[in-house]
């Protein structure tokens, strides 16, 4: 019964909703009167919602939950403050965005935006991007370990080689260990045309929790590229320093 209502909420990622009893059960391959059962059950709970047609939608109990998470949070807290600063010692023409691992992407959780004119970046809180697309993300790519690596390689095998435009396992694990051994990556439109990435990662105990990244167009970049990485570096490196002081980190 549990994957089953896990499968059934899965199922609002990729299709539109509301979503019909009918739906879900073409979907999930059970009965109708299994179906209407597992829906009612995620009402009560307050997981989906009815909505006229006949349809569901997802219920304010994600609302509620989301609270809780902000509340007991404590990579949030210590990183908008230190994302504010980032913007004030670089440009306020830019957008500050933490980010972290979400089975095989990357997810936004948490975003701080510079007064001037900035992009709009796609990037808000709950999106997820492949681990191989941006800046944001391929600097939490980069230090995972090599078993990981791999996997993610094999799994995505076409995609990477036709970002990468060439090279094999042994290509791509070099470029990602450079960007380990580097601390820092910078990539310009990966994720939109015109927008420059600089990120480096968020790292406890050894284990990258998290990335920051600076958001900017290229014109706001300027000559500034090094200095701006030199800026993302030491805010990364301030966040997990006082993570790892306040000793409150729990791996997830």
């Amino acid at each position: 019964m549990s994957n089953r209502i896990l499968q059934v909420l899965g199922l609002f990622r990729s299709r539109p909703w509301p979503l019909t009893v009918e739906e879900i059960a073409q979907e999930t391959g059970v009965s109708q009167s299994s179906a209407y059962r597992d829906v009612q059950e995620l009402c009560r709970a307050g997981f989906l919602d009815p909505v006229l047609g006949a349809g569901y939608v997802l219920g304010p109990a994600f609302i509620e939950y989301d609270r809780l998470l902000r509340q007991g949070d404590t990579l949030i807290p210590i990183a908008s403050r230190v994302m504010r600063g980032l913007l004030d010692g670089t440009t306020q023409r830019a957008t500050a965005i933490l980010c972290r691992r979400y089975r095989d992407t990357v997810m936004c959780v948490h975003q701080e935006h510079g007064t001037g004119p900035h992009p709009i970046t796609t990037y808000e809180r709950g999106v997820a991007m492949p681990l191989f697309a941006g800046a944001s993300s391929k600097v939490v790519l980069a230090h995972l370990e090599d078993r990981a690596l791999k996997r993610i390689y094999l799994d995505s095998e076409d995609t990477i080689r036709a970002r990468l435009g060439h090279g094999d396992w042994k290509a791509f694990k070099a470029e990602v260990r450079a960007i380990r051994k580097a601390g820092v990556v910078e990539t310009a439109s990966e994720v939109a045309a015109g927008r420059v990435g600089i990120a480096a990662p968020v790292v406890v105990n050894k284990q990258v929790i998290a990335g920051i990244s600076l958001v900017l167009g290229e014109d706001a970049l300027g000559s500034a590229s090094t200095a701006f990485q030199q800026a993302v570096i030491a805010a990364a490196r301030t966040i997990s320093d006082e993570i790892a002081q306040g000793d409150t980190w729990v791996a997830r």
